[in-house]
């Protein structure tokens, strides 16, 4: 007895010193003050995560919530997007808008827009999928501010998308029971704002790799109070990593252990990785995790607790903990 406790705890040790400290999840990690951070292009851009805020423009972004354009795609116009408006109640109710039917709001990244990742393969494959409506968020107004501003005009800009998707229920009809909200790196954050906005009311809220420069201690990050499900995807954690990397919210994935994705040699690689599996499981709903009960086990491969499908269209999805999934190199994963 005494000899296997002995061994058990070798064999732990063993472990913990074989892993090392830039694969360890779940660290609450600082940054040096200059970084790289993507933009939508996947172009290297130099941050100073210590610069000064533009507080002159960021005044005006609360004041004014209409920064943020709106553009609805849906199975009668899969590729042609309609423009919806912020207090048009017309630019709503003269568009293919449909309340019967589950709505998905998309909101990307820093120095990004609609029509960049991961806004046109997560459109595609929702509405591969189902009859839904797919809400495009363009905040690229702030998003081409500088790092330190954009990421301080978030929670600013997700209230404005909350403001917006009441709007739209208020004039054309819905229920937040039916509306899922995805965002990616600095847009997870958006996402979780805004279902803050509505009272944490919203039937499921996504994170893919939350973005970790400024948001590590912040307490404007995505969290488990911003919607009835709230899920996030972890893929570039590591230590440096521009993702958060922590456990946040209702259920928190980690690909592959959440810091280094198969195929992958760059950290920009690792993070746009957390859209393509989502948009694969909307698409296939194959990528299946077993629960984890520490860091450790997701480093070291070794959760064997109970299993739960990560990402996919499913409104009524519930869970909670910490998840280990591991997936391919190519699509579909």
């Amino acid at each position: 007895m005494r000899a296997g406790l002995l061994l058990l705890v070798a064999s732990t040790a063993y472990i913990a010193l074989a892993v090392p400290l830039d694969d360890v999840v779940g660290v609450e990690k600082t940054y040096p003050r200059f970084i790289e951070f993507p933009d939508g292009e996947g172009n290297m851009q130099p941050v100073d995560l210590e610069a000064e805020p533009d507080f002159e423009f960021l005044s005006e972004l609360e004041r004014n919530p209409n920064n943020n354009e709106y553009f609805l795609y849906t199975r009668r116009n899969q590729n042609i997007a309609q423009t919806l408006t912020m207090n048009n109640a017309n630019s709503i109710r003269n568009s293919n808008y449909n309340a019967n039917v589950p709505t998905v709001v998309i909101v990307h990244g820093w120095l990004s827009n609609r029509l960049t990742e991961p806004n046109p393969t997560v459109r595609r494959a929702y509405l591969a999928k189902s009859d839904v409506n797919v809400i495009s968020v363009d905040w690229r107004r702030l998003a081409a501010s500088d790092y330190t501003t954009a990421a301080r005009g978030v929670p600013a800009m997700g209230r404005g998308i909350g403001q917006f998707i009441r709007f739209l229920i208020n004039t054309a009809g819905g229920d937040l029971s039916n509306f899922h909200l995805v965002g990616f790196s600095l847009g997870a954050h958006a996402v979780g704002n805004a279902g803050r906005e509505l009272g944490g009311r919203v039937a499921r809220v996504t994170g893919l790799d939350p973005a970790g420069p400024l948001w590590n201690y912040s307490n404007n990050r995505l969290n488990s109070n911003d919607g009835v499900y709230v899920e996030a995807i972890h893929t570039d954690g590591g230590i440096g990593g521009l993702g958060i990397g922590s456990a946040i919210v209702d259920v928190d994935f980690f690909p592959n252990g959440g810091n280094s994705q198969p195929g992958c040699l760059t950290s920009y690689c690792n993070h746009m990785r957390a859209w393509e599996l989502f948009a694969a499981t909307v698409t296939h709903n194959h990528l299946v995790g077993n629960q984890c009960t520490s860091t450790l086990q997701i480093t070291a491969n070794t959760c064997r607790g109970a299993s739960l499908h990560m990402g996919n269209d499913d409104l009524r999805k519930t869970g909670r903990g910490m998840f280990r999934v591991n997936t391919g190199r190519r699509y579909p994963y």
